[in-house]
């Protein structure tokens, strides 16, 4: 039932919508005319007042069709990361790319043209299926914030699938839990060439730190990083302040708890010894710690009901399909935190958040057809045991 052709023109035609984090409106816009035109009611929710952006998350509705199942969520994200401006996709050999000089975005309007596709499918054919609602967030790319705003209270479905992954096959059922840490060592200034010894080098206290910090792959389970270190004036002055913006992620709540302790306790020790004495005073170095919890973990049961439909879908189609996990997080671990079983469904985007990402028709048709029958399993295959 899955239209090649216009799930490759839809894809084209949400592609070539520059949609950067806060910027979502045109596209919003875009999609609320279609799903209207489909019959289905569309509703923006007033995510934009949180997080400043220019729209807020869709929430979308479809009633049942001659199906006794229970409300289904479908889900993917309307933003992408930059360079957006400009975007250009081009289809050669079977394969989107962008001109070259931005992301694609099919991270993750390859998923929005699935589901897309999916409800043209229902409606042209008159197929059976149980409630849809559809939310396409904002801003997922800076923090997940449209899923952080969205009133889950709204939403009957206790079940769904989120599109947001990587390649094609696979589905994610277990995402990690994460941490943002920011640092600000504050050191002492002076002149770096007529008094360095009345110094004290943020720069280099923040640098004793890291080199005891454990950082990159901790263990199966955790991951931690230092992406971003900012400080210094001058060549000429010894360093007064440094930040540091780094994270840590886990599949292990007690352990990203112990990896985010051992990061600020690294930096705690190097500025506890870091002191001198002007003047008869000791001076002493200072730090700021701050931890933000980024997204809860994602933990759904291998034996969930959902991912036992999903993988007999996926049998009835003759389709492989992977049962995994994620290392990054997404609106699924939202939705799980809220009580809404969700799983990350693989939505064929390769090379995201690079100029280079890609997506191959033969996969975005595949995940359309696997959504497409999952959605129109008889009620009575999705019956909790």
């Amino acid at each position: 039932m899955i239209n090649p052709e216009r799930l490759c023109q839809t894809f084209e035609q949400l592609a070539a919508v520059a949609s950067p984090s806060f910027h979502e409106g045109a596209i919003a816009r875009l999609l609320t005319g279609w799903f209207e035109a489909l019959g289905a009611t569309v509703e923006q929710d007033d995510a934009s007042q949180a997080t400043g952006g220019d729209a807020g998350n869709l929430i979308i509705r479809l009633p049942a069709n001659r199906h006794g199942g229970a409300a289904l969520l479908l889900s993917a994200h309307m933003d992408t990361v930059n360079p957006a401006q400009g975007v250009r996709p081009i289809l050669r050999d079977g394969v989107f790319t962008s001109a070259g000089d931005t992301v694609l975005g099919a991270d993750d309007k390859s998923g929005i043209a699935q589901i897309v596709e999916v409800v043209r499918c229902l409606r042209e054919g008159d197929l059976a299926h149980p409630p849809l609602e559809i939310v396409l967030s904002v801003c997922e790319e800076v923090g997940l914030l449209g899923a952080k705003h969205l009133d889950c209270s709204r939403l009957q479905a206790r079940e769904g699938l989120v599109l947001d992954t990587s390649g094609v096959g696979s589905v994610a059922r277990q995402a990690p839990c994460a941490n943002k840490l920011r640092f600000v060592v504050e050191g002492i200034a002076a002149h770096a060439g007529l008094a360095p010894e009345q110094g004290l080098s943020a720069i280099q206290i923040a640098a004793r730190g890291l080199a005891t910090m454990p950082l990159g792959r901790i263990d199966a389970d955790t991951t931690a990083n230092i992406g971003l270190i900012q400080g210094g004036t001058a060549t000429n002055i010894v360093p007064e302040r440094v930040q540091l913006l780094g994270e840590a992620r886990s599949f292990n709540r007690a352990a990203l708890e112990r990896q985010t302790r051992q990061m600020c306790a690294c930096l705690e020790q190097a500025v506890a010894q870091a002191r001198l004495v002007l003047q008869g005073q000791v001076r002493q170095a200072s730090l700021q710690c701050e931890v933000l919890p980024e997204y809860p973990l994602m933990d759904v049961a291998e034996d969930a009901p959902l991912l036992r439909r999903l993988l007999q879908a996926a049998d009835q189609l003759g389709q492989p399909l992977r049962v995994g996990r994620s290392g990054g997080g997404s609106d699924a671990n939202i939705f799980n935190a809220r009580g809404i079983v969700t799983l990350n469904l693989a939505s064929g985007m390769e090379k995201v958040h690079t100029v280079e990402e890609f997506v191959r028709v033969t996969d975005l048709v595949q995940v359309a057809e696997l959504l497409l029958a999952f959605v129109c399993q008889p009620a009575e295959v999705g019956r909790a045991d």
